[in-house]
């Protein structure tokens, strides 16, 4: 059964959109928000986006010009996959920027939320030739799990995406070589955590590249084994309250708002 409508409140426009569109949003910007706190953004650049419960090919994405800081559940803007914007908003999206978004989406199903950053220590990681790789306990998650996508400019061709979704596969995660990095993700607090660890290990390697030590190397057999430890502490974690609620939580206290 389609939950009630409620309606969605911005300056004088009243939409009215359903309450499992609304809690979407509040998630969303939330996760706009968090990009930010922990310093994963770049002003107005790459996008978080996620599928709009319902039958509908609709998707939110964050209002151009708009830091990502300041996003709301309201100013959140819908489009379809072609990224025309389909639901009544003084906002623009930059539809270059969904570029990437849309061809995964239109292919991936299961993506229902991607998150794509420009990060220093992502950018860094994907202009190494040898991209990241599994030294530390957090990176182990990516071994023989993680993409790679040539550049090929800004990802404005449209010609583009079918060589980006052929090369991130069935994978939920992708370097974008000389650009930066992506995740897909079945839920939006999902992705955010995903995207934390991988930022992470980003950083993690970099610090171990700059110490000059020598680096331990881990077995194939006890990489793949670590591997799919992350993969199943990522079922349980379906099952159950993730720690989404708590990052809300603590977002409440630091940047609340979010949910208008």
């Amino acid at each position: 059964m389609c939950a009630s409508p409620v309606i969605e409140r911005r300056d004088d426009l009243i939409v009215p959109v359903s309450e499992d569109e609304w809690k979407v949003r509040i998630d969303l910007a939330a996760c706009y928000r968090l990009v930010a706190h922990f310093e994963m953004d770049d002003l107005f650049a790459t996008h978080i986006t996620v599928k709009v419960p319902g039958p509908e090919m609709h998707f939110l994405l964050n209002p151009y010009g708009v830091h990502f800081s300041e996003v709301t559940a309201s100013s959140l803007v819908k489009v379809d996959l072609d990224g025309n914007i389909v639901s009544d908003t003084d906002h623009v999206i930059n539809p270059a920027g969904f570029v990437i978004h849309s061809a995964i989406h239109a292919n991936r199903p299961d993506a229902i939320c991607i998150l794509h950053t420009h990060t220093v220590a992502g950018m860094a990681i994907s202009t190494i030739e040898e991209g990241l790789q599994p030294w530390c306990q957090k990176a182990t998650r990516y071994y023989k799990r993680l993409a790679y996508h040539d550049f090929e400019g800004k990802a404005q061709d449209m010609d583009e995406r079918e060589r980006l979704v052929k090369d991130l596969g069935d994978k939920n995660y992708l370097v974008l070589r000389n650009h930066g990095l992506l995740v897909c993700a079945p839920s939006i607090g999902t992705a955010f955590k995903e995207m934390y660890a991988m930022e992470k290990s980003c950083k993690t390697q970099l610090q171990i590249m700059a110490s000059g030590g020598k680096i331990i190397e881990l077995s194939e057999n006890l990489l793949e084994h670590t591997a799919q430890q992350f993969e199943n502490d990522a079922k349980v974690t379906r099952e159950r309250p993730s720690g989404w609620p708590s990052l809300l939580q603590m977002l409440d206290r630091v940047n609340p708002g979010y949910a208008a």
